[in-house]
């Protein structure tokens, strides 16, 4: 059984890698990267601080901080004030944020059908199955 495992393991460690490099090949298109899209995606429903947006992506405050600040400057995000913590300000999309975003959303769209048109969508529902019990049964370990 540990074989399966760890040919499991490396097997999600090569899609983990090439869905990453689809991911920027796909937000180039628009100019970002998949860093940029990751946290335009995940500041699009609700304003969230930094810290915030960090923890929902599990990655460090500081990486965040960076794109943060980097899509501020673009003007694709805004601070605004956040009444439960007057120096951390809540993250949103401006306009032209939400344009970006839609269009990279788009194009991910088209390349999402594409591969599920090549391997089939009960491919994709047992692969979605298994690493959704894989998932749990680590967890189970902590």
């Amino acid at each position: 059984m540990s074989d399966e495992m760890a040919a499991l393991v490396a097997d999600v460690y090569e899609l983990a890698g090439l869905l990453r490099r689809s991911g920027e090949a796909i937000a180039a298109h628009e100019g970002q990267t998949q860093a940029r899209w990751q946290f335009l995606s995940v500041i699009s429903d609700e304003p969230l601080t930094v810290p915030q947006a960090a923890r929902r992506l599990g990655v460090t405050r500081q990486a965040v901080q960076r794109v943060a600040n980097e899509l501020v400057d673009d003007q694709l995000v805004e601070l605004g004030s956040n009444p439960d913590h007057r120096t951390s300000p809540l993250c949103r999309l401006t306009g032209d944020g939400r344009r970006i975003l839609a269009r990279i959303n788009k194009i991910a769209e088209v390349e999402n059908s594409r591969v599920a048109q090549t391997v089939g969508v009960d491919v994709l529902r047992a692969a979605d199955r298994g690493v959704r019990s894989v998932t749990s049964a680590l967890r189970g370990q902590r």
